[in-house]
């Protein structure tokens, strides 16, 4: 079948070469039409059309805006950075921290990679400078405090450390390499950090499904990482019934047809290559319109073309009560894994207006997949 050209952008003449260069030094073959060929300097909107095949790389490149800086134009060529070939485990030493290890090891052993266990502990130091008032007794210059405190980290890193040097010995976790990492500090800051620093290729954490108090909305470390984090945050409930990827037969995509989502999808599919399974696309609407199935009828379509061998359904469900309607869903339609796209927000907006996947991952005992891009 032909390889159709779509069009990826509009642009004056001038910045439309910059990007056919940047495209073209990519690997992606790249025309310019409706060019006026008497002047073309002077032509004010000219379209930059790539293969349908290349367009989710294609827009990776162009999100990332760095195709339009001065160092594009000053002919330098945008740095993608990349990341190391790790998995982030943060674990707190919970029941549903291991949990995330169980499936973390397997994930990893899948993909080649090798895992990082970080447990980032809060000491005294940090208690002067956050507004809790009372709640914390402790004194800066307790240094006994401390000891104490440093103490009972490192034994129970050391006892997490021997259940899971058990776990490999009897065959329930693969023998694979891993590490452990102690930060200071508040635990969300630190896991973000620690993040920015290594880009580990996935963050695997653990929660409480559905057993989480409400109260925990706004504070919980899972939510707060999964809203702000730059690499992929996959969130396990303890009550997750299956152990590894391996297992997970049919994945459920949420999109709101932003092309941001067809680079979030092409990510996953990509990421996940070792494994098997089938994709539901799935809007969320306040009615059932016709339109909307239109348009996902079109992505299916599209994404058909590009990934053959890829099983894909796709779906509306009603957003008036969209945690419950998608529960029923997911039971319906059997779905192992949710995947969405978060868009970054600010503070206020993620306080009072929480997003899709932070009231998720407090609703449902279904792994939650988020990838993140910048607003």
């Amino acid at each position: 079948m032909e390889d159709k050209l779509v069009t990826l952008a509009i642009l004056t003449y001038a910045k439309a070469q910059i990007l056919k260069n940047v495209l073209e030094n990519e690997g992606i073959e790249t025309y310019i039409h409706n060019v006026n060929q008497i002047q073309p300097v002077v032509s004010s909107g000219v379209r930059v059309r790539i293969k349908e095949s290349d367009l989710p790389h294609a827009l990776k490149i162009t999100e990332s805006s760095a195709w339009l800086s001065e160092e594009v134009v000053g002919e330098k060529m945008p740095q993608i950075e990349k990341g190391s070939n790790k998995v982030l485990i943060p674990v707190d030493f919970s029941s549903y921290s291991l949990k995330a290890c169980e499936f973390g090891f397997n994930f990893a052993k899948n993909i080649d990679a090798e895992v990082v266990l970080l447990h980032v502990y809060f000491t005294p130091i940090y208690a002067t400078s956050l507004p809790y008032g009372d709640v914390f007794n402790y004194q800066l210059s307790d240094e006994e405090n401390v000891r104490n405190i440093l103490q009972k980290v490192h034994s129970d890193l050391n006892a997490l450390s021997d259940k899971v040097k058990a776990k490999v010995t009897s065959g329930e976790f693969p023998d694979i390499k891993y590490t452990c990492v102690l930060r200071e500090g508040i635990p969300e800051e630190e896991i973000l950090r620690y993040s920015k620093e290594n880009r580990p290729r996935i963050i695997i954490m653990g929660t409480r499904g559905k057993n989480q108090k409400d109260i925990d909305l706004i504070g919980s470390v899972t939510a707060e990482v999964i809203e702000r984090s730059r690499v992929p945050v996959l969130a396990i409930p303890e009550n997750t019934p299956f152990k590894e990827f391996n297992a997970v037969k049919r994945i459920a995509f949420i999109t709101n047809f932003d092309q941001r989502d067809l680079i979030a999808f092409d990510s996953l599919i990509n990421s996940l290559k070792p494994f098997c399974f089938s994709v539901s696309l799935i809007h969320l609407a306040d009615v059932k319109d016709t339109w909307n199935e239109i348009k996902l009828g079109g992505i299916k379509e599209y994404f058909q073309k590009q990934y053959p061998q890829l099983e894909i359904h796709y779906d509306v469900v009603k957003n008036d009560d969209f945690l419950n309607s998608l529960d029923e869903y997911i039971k319906t339609n059997h779905i192992d894994i949710i995947t969405l796209t978060s868009y970054k927000r600010n503070i206020f907006s993620r306080l009072f207006n929480p997003g899709i996947a932070r009231k998720m991952i407090f609703h449902s005992d279904t792994p939650l997949l988020v990838i993140l891009w910048a607003a």
